[in-house]
């Protein structure tokens, strides 16, 4: 007799209502792939980082001069999880209700079409205990008190940290199992202001937009196209300068370029002053006289290459870490996955790019036991929370957007594994259940919702709704049943958290959206004005 071997859960998942995979996306998508650019340091590179340790005090009102970018320019860092292949967002993670909010519950079969079985639906009282057990409000935003999502991100965050947390859901519909879904809005982030002081824009595919979706057409830049990032050593990789930091210390090799620039300075001076020979070509005075001072600039920021090096940097990786040695260095998906996360937010928190986004394959979970997305959730979750404790640890507000792909059903059957939970089993695709959601995190306090009443308050936590049976109400908000609209909902959110959706029609001047709409379609009030600063 032969005997069927086990399937684990990392495998690459073989739908038979799926043809063979044969684009990168498929493959992404059904686990078969685990889902660089680089910078010089040159005389007219155009670079910065962190603050200045060695740098002369009498060059630094130059570098703002010489278009040296500015850590983070000033606003809120923006990571993406793009989760490919059509994962469960509404429901068995982040709550959806009808028109009056996430607590305005669906009915019993709308839950279990989410996954949820009738004794864990979140009206269920428990009667010992008189209470609601299937809530959880922790982090502001309202997950069913067993969410995946949930469990994974409070791993990682702090209480001090969740207590800084809250979050909005936007229920709405996109295809399945496609990447052609216009889901990722990072160049309208970046259009928005985000920039980096090495990079605009990372991801971790290397794609158009970053990830496993597509970004909407009228927000594409080319100049602003992602550089890939989904390791440590493309990170540390990202910045060369020069063999002079190998053979003197980074000290003496600012001091050594700074010289280059004093005397090439001086020397055109001269020139303007005695031969008057080229006081006109302004240009060429700015590329010689920037180009030195912006490699010195580069070697006092990032001469020493830990300064950029996830798995060097203790608040990341080690005892003290986010992330466990073992966990990190562990030669499986997860350890892949926190490898790739940690890249991004290390560049992103700190200012080293404006927005990211980090991609994770291997979610068209459907057509097997439940316990395949739950352990695949969980991770995801693990890594989102990461991300949070990581800003909360540099003392920056964050912005994590989380999407997929379509979504999926269950039929009620239940997966009474361990790590089945008594779930309903995942039976396949449904673009009708979709729902991605954001969460923010402010050092200053838990954003505020707008609206001056709990119930005006709980439809701006989400903003759209479901109908009874579970599915989207399409009619409910221009996004619900457009996914462009929907990425422009979300810059239109990272806007409005800097007290700036005026001027979003500025930024995004083909905007669908409607300015009688804004308000409707913003879930926060500003956490933050002026300009950000990190200490690092």
């Amino acid at each position: 007799m032969r005997r069927k071997s086990v399937r684990r859960y990392d495998d690459p998942i073989r739908q038979p209502g799926h043809r063979r995979p044969r684009t990168r996306r498929e493959f992404l998508a059904q686990g078969f792939i685990a889902g660089t650019g680089t910078v010089l340091g040159g005389a007219t590179i155009s670079l910065g980082g962190k603050a200045h340790a060695t740098l002369s005090a009498d060059l630094l009102p130059l570098i703002t001069q010489c278009g040296i970018a500015t850590q983070g320019a000033g606003k809120i860092p923006f990571i993406a999880f793009d989760l490919a292949g059509g994962c469960s967002q509404a429901g068995s993670n982040v709550l959806v209700g009808q028109g009056g909010g996430q607590l305005d519950f669906l009915s019993t079969s709308g839950y279990e079409r989410q996954g949820l079985p009738g004794d864990m639906v979140p009206p269920v009282t428990n009667p010992q205990t008189g209470t609601n057990d299937f809530i959880d409000t922790t982090l502001g935003l309202a997950f069913h008190s067993d969410s995946a999502f949930l469990r994974g991100m409070m791993t990682k965050i702090s209480p001090a940290t969740a207590a800084n947390i809250n979050g909005a859901v936007i229920p709405a519909r996109s295809e399945n199992d496609t990447g052609n879904n216009p889901h990722n809005p990072m160049y309208g982030i970046a259009a928005a202001g985000a920039d980096g002081s090495l990079l605009s824009l990372i991801g971790s595919e290397n794609t158009d937009s970053g990830g496993n979706s597509m970004a909407p057409q009228a927000m594409i830049n080319a100049a602003l196209r992602p550089t890939k990032v989904d390791r440590p050593s493309d990170v540390t990789g990202l910045v060369d300068v020069g063999d002079l930091t190998s053979v003197l210390s980074q000290a003496d090799a600012v001091a050594v370029m700074e010289s280059i620039y004093r005397i090439s300075d001086h020397k055109m001076r001269a020139v303007d002053v005695d031969d008057n020979i080229i006081t006109s070509d302004d240009v060429l005075k700015d590329l010689v006289r920037c180009g030195y001072l912006k490699s010195a600039d580069l070697a006092d920021r990032f001469g020493n290459p830990a300064t950029l090096d996830p798995a060097g940097d203790p608040e990341i990786v080690g005892a003290t870490g986010i992330f466990s040695a073992a966990e990190f260095t562990a030669g499986d998906r997860s350890g892949r996955e926190f490898q790739k996360t940690a890249s991004v937010m290390k560049m992103v928190i700190n200012g080293f790019a404006g927005a990211g986004t980090v991609e994770m394959g291997g979610y068209d979970y459907h057509g097997g036991r439940r316990a395949e997305g739950e352990v695949k959730d969980f991770r995801a979750g693990q890594c989102m929370g990461a991300c949070l404790e990581y800003a909360a640890i540099r003392g920056v507000p964050l912005m994590l957007y989380v999407m997929s792909d379509g979504s999926l059903s269950s039929n009620g059957v239940i997966d009474n594994s361990v790590d089945g939970r008594g779930k309903g089993e995942w039976t396949s695709d449904n673009q009708q259940t979709a729902a991605p959601f954001f969460l923010v995190y402010n050092p200053g306090g838990r954003p505020n919702l707008i609206g001056g009443t709990p119930e005006q308050q709980a439809i701006h936590q989400q903003i759209g709704y479901m109908r009874a049976d579970g599915s989207v109400e399409t009619s409910a908000t221009p996004a619900a049943n457009n996914v462009n609209l929907l990425a422009e909902t979300i810059v239109l959110n990272y806007m409005a958290l800097h007290g700036e959706q005026g001027n979003f029609a500025a930024a995004l001047p083909s905007t669908g959206l409607g300015a009688s709409l804004w308000d409707s379609l913003t879930a926060f009030e500003p956490i933050v004005s002026g300009v950000i600063t990190n200490p690092l």
